[in-house]
């Protein structure tokens, strides 16, 4: 009983084996995973493969390495897409300081707009944070991001700044990375996070988690980060397992 959140089937990585990728994922106990939109390409193929099959559902939003490239007109396509119904949530969106392509400015104004957006048709938002978590719980803030909530996606970086999360109503979501062996902050988050505001994912094609990590990840290693999260918190990987899907499940609204 897994249910991976963020995933990126919806890029050309999967092109030549997509539905082998579905059935290990099957094996695996994956029961329900959300495809992320993020951009021109793949936020139409988030919602194709949601319609495609019953238990995959699509977030849709603009990825804030890209916020130079998205215009109002964007920002309309996205909040008339966002009334499908298998869209559960506005992203990813957020800050990314490490890669340069938008500068900082540009890439605080698309965020504050999306997260607007998100509050205008009431749907969660998944939060991209790349070096930039203190602008970022800033903006949430400032934006009331707390009356749709959201998830910090692949969170990576201290305990700190977690209470300001759990504040907002935001969920903890932590992938490949909770398992590389120099990894130290994740593991502290896995511990620390309240059991129900914990969440899972693999964040595939990127980010595999160890022992395949620098290879393809892909939506059956999701189990390799509830095995590690429920070593690290000293229970089973059941227990992990059933509360991260009942988490997951209430937070997109899937009955």
């Amino acid at each position: 009983m897994l249910f991976d959140t963020h995933v990126h089937l919806n890029v050309s990585h999967f092109d030549e084996d997509r539905e082998a990728v579905l059935e290990r994922a099957k094996e695996a106990g994956v029961e329900h995973m959300v495809i992320v939109g993020f951009d021109h390409d793949t936020i139409p193929k988030a919602i194709e493969m949601a319609e495609q099959y019953d238990y995959i559902y699509a977030a849709v939003g603009w990825h804030p390495v890209d916020a130079v490239d998205m215009t109002e007109k964007e920002l309309k396509w996205i909040e008339e897409l966002a009334a499908h119904p298998k869209v559960v949530a506005i992203g990813e969106m957020g800050l990314d300081y490490h890669w340069d392509k938008s500068p900082e400015d540009v890439q605080k104004d698309v965020f504050r707009k999306q997260i607007r957006l998100a509050r205008k048709i009431n749907l969660p938002v998944i939060i991209h944070n790349r070096e930039a978590t203190e602008d970022i719980v800033e903006i949430l803030q400032e934006e009331k991001a707390e009356e749709v909530g959201g998830i910090m996606h692949c969170y990576n970086d201290s305990v700190d700044y977690v209470d300001a999360c759990l504040k907002m109503n935001f969920y903890i979501s932590l992938g490949g990375p909770v398992t590389f062996k120099n990894a130290t902050l994740p593991k502290e988050v896995a511990k620390y996070v309240p059991l129900d505001r914990l969440l899972i994912e693999t964040d595939c094609p990127f980010l595999a988690p160890h022992p395949n990590r620098g290879k393809r990840n892909e939506p059956a290693y999701v189990k390799l980060v509830a095995e590690k999260i429920a070593e690290l918190r000293e229970v089973s990987v059941e227990e992990i397992g059933k509360n991260t899907t009942e988490n997951a499940k209430r937070f997109f609204g899937i009955k």
